[in-house]
């Protein structure tokens, strides 16, 4: 927590210093924030206070990430770590000194730990996921709307809101780059997680409808904070429920900041810059853009930002899709070799990525990252939704991981796959650097010459979505820790790190948001293990009355 609390005010203190140096922050994308600066006559110069102060963050950052990895992303694999070699067999030393160690199959505890629950919540469930579906297609088009019910936004909305945050670069570079180290069969493992994290999306939003609060003047608090804290309090473990309902708002503050803001800026930004070209010289001009939009959105609160998604996830996912379908269908005849592919090395013991323990760890991972089922992060989102049913909304959840992994996903994949953009060699140095959405622009444009500016404004659409929904997580997450009233103040550091994710260069900084996010499924999976009870007595109820004709239909 102190290392935390010196990270925000040396992040806070960087626009200021960007104002004061405007040419410091002018290069996006380096290695080394504080790279030296080469003068004319070859001297290196000082780095600016700006770059500075960035380092100071990134160290800090750091250490923070360095505790948090080895708590909540020990590799559970370890047993196949071997010290790191080069292809002459000499150790490969870090900046330390100290000699690195491959991971071989990288299996993070906190992706175990969502997998696990997610296969225990499907069995639970009575796999809900498959019974249910023709149920939630129904209640999202608003077969089942009643205006009269409370809430704040139409069970559309709610998903809409929902998807806008995971719906995004990871449908994108987070396929491409699974597909470029895992091989094909990385997608099948990704489609089986979304399969399973579609009930753990289901038990997560049906809790955070049932223990939501709806303020006398109709806005709802709700959201893992409320049914961890309250649904555990039933159960006579209250304090174990409060310590993971702070627990988890620490997390979902922290990585609303940076995974779901600055990161989001910086990834949409360096896929920009290669259509835009006057962005590599002056990326602010990005960051303030973006930083307008989101305010605009943002402070209206839930019902401005679910009627923006309402619209804007639709149209984003159908002009996306759409683009990908085009391609397909041009190579209609290599789909199904690719879906082949997709499922013989699932089980391909191939060395060249990984071996099947490689590849199936890599789909779960990234599927992991994409739809966030399980982190708890929709149950905030979902449960604004009007319904006298919290069973009902859960059923609507479900829809997204669907959506999310198993139709954008897929798409994204058959056309990396077609293409052979994932085994190209003049590909191989986007795969290394993580540059998954260069990869699919290059995969893209390889049959479309268009393309790439379609998918430059799709990734712009994306980053902003997820931006304005996961400052609603932050914000619902920093009003249950310190008043209605605060939420305000939330809102303009929000709008702060908007800006600073075109001008922040620290890779640290950056991956703190997402090891936050990631981190949240701890204190969440556990609470819904232990209040699954709840949910599954409740859906039994649900379930038997909608057998029986007495839910009553409103189209």
């Amino acid at each position: 927590m102190r290392s935390t609390s010196r990270l925000l005010p040396a992040l806070l203190a960087l626009p200021i210093l960007c104002l004061a140096q405007p040419g410091a922050a002018a290069h996006q994308g380096a290695a080394d924030p504080v790279a030296e600066v080469v003068g004319a006559e070859g001297e290196a110069a000082e780095p600016s206070g700006f770059r500075r102060m960035e380092k100071r963050a990134n160290d800090i950052a750091g250490r923070v990430n360095d505790a948090i990895e080895y708590v909540f992303f020990a590799d559970v694999w370890f047993w196949d770590n071997q010290p790191e070699v080069d292809e002459a067999g000499n150790p490969v030393l870090d900046e330390h000194g100290k000699q690195g160690i491959d991971k071989g199959a990288d299996m993070p505890f906190a992706v175990l730990w969502l997998v696990a629950g997610a296969i225990f919540f499907t069995l639970k469930m009575g796999f809900i996921n498959v019974k249910a579906f023709k149920h939630a297609v129904a209640v999202t088009c608003g077969k089942y709307d009643d205006p009269k019910d409370p809430g704040e936004v139409s069970h559309f909305q709610a998903l809409s809101a929902a998807l806008s945050a995971t719906v995004g670069l990871g449908n994108i570079g987070g396929v491409a780059i699974a597909i470029g180290t895992g091989g094909p069969g990385a997608m099948f493992w990704m489609i089986l997680a979304g399969f399973l994290g579609m009930t753990s999306k289901f038990v997560e939003c049906t809790l955070g409808q049932k223990y939501r609060q709806v303020r006398p003047d109709g806005r709802v608090m709700g959201g893992a904070m409320f049914y961890l804290s309250n649904g555990l309090k039933e159960m006579g473990l209250g304090k174990l429920g409060k310590v993971l309902a702070v627990f988890f708002a620490i997390l979902c503050i922290g990585g609303s900041l940076a995974g779901g803001n600055s990161f989001q800026v910086s990834q949409s930004l360096n896929a920009l810059q290669m259509t835009i070209e006057p962005l590599q010289d002056a990326p602010w001009i990005y960051g303030l853009i973006m930083t307008v939009m989101v305010a605009v959105v943002i402070i209206g609160g839930i019902r401005r930002i679910a009627a923006w998604a309402s619209k804007l996830v639709p149209s984003m996912c159908v002009i996306y899709v759409l683009a990908c379908l085009a391609i397909v269908l041009l190579k209609v005849d290599q789909v199904p070799a690719a879906f082949g592919a997709i499922v013989t090395q699932a089980f391909s013991p191939d060395a060249v990525f990984g071996g099947f323990i490689g590849v199936l760890f890599l789909g779960f991972k990234r599927a992991a990252f994409s739809n966030e089922a399980g982190v708890g992060s929709a149950a905030i989102a979902h449960s604004a939704a009007k319904t006298e049913y919290p069973v009902r909304e859960g059923v609507v959840a479900l829809m997204g991981p669907f959506i999310d992994t198993i139709v954008v996903c897929t798409m994204t994949a058959l056309v990396i796959i077609i293409t052979g953009a994932y085994s190209n060699p003049d590909y191989a140095a986007y795969v290394a650097a993580d540059k998954g959405a260069a990869l699919t622009s290059m995969a893209m444009g390889e049959v479309l010459p268009w393309f790439p500016w379609v998918l430059s404004v799709a990734v712009v659409l994306f980053a902003f979505s997820t931006m304005i929904s996961w400052s609603y997580y932050g914000e619902r997450c920093w009003a249950w820790m310190f008043g209605d009233g605060s939420s305000m103040i939330y809102r303009l550091i929000f709008l702060v790190f908007v800006f600073l994710g075109s001008i922040i260069t620290a890779t640290e900084v950056l991956d703190f948001g997402d090891l936050m996010i990631l981190g949240m499924a701890l204190p969440n999976v556990l609470g819904l293990i232990l209040l699954s009870g709840k949910v599954r007595r409740d859906l039994d109820v649900y379930w038997r009355d909608l057998k029986a004709g007495k839910m009553p239909t409103f189209k």
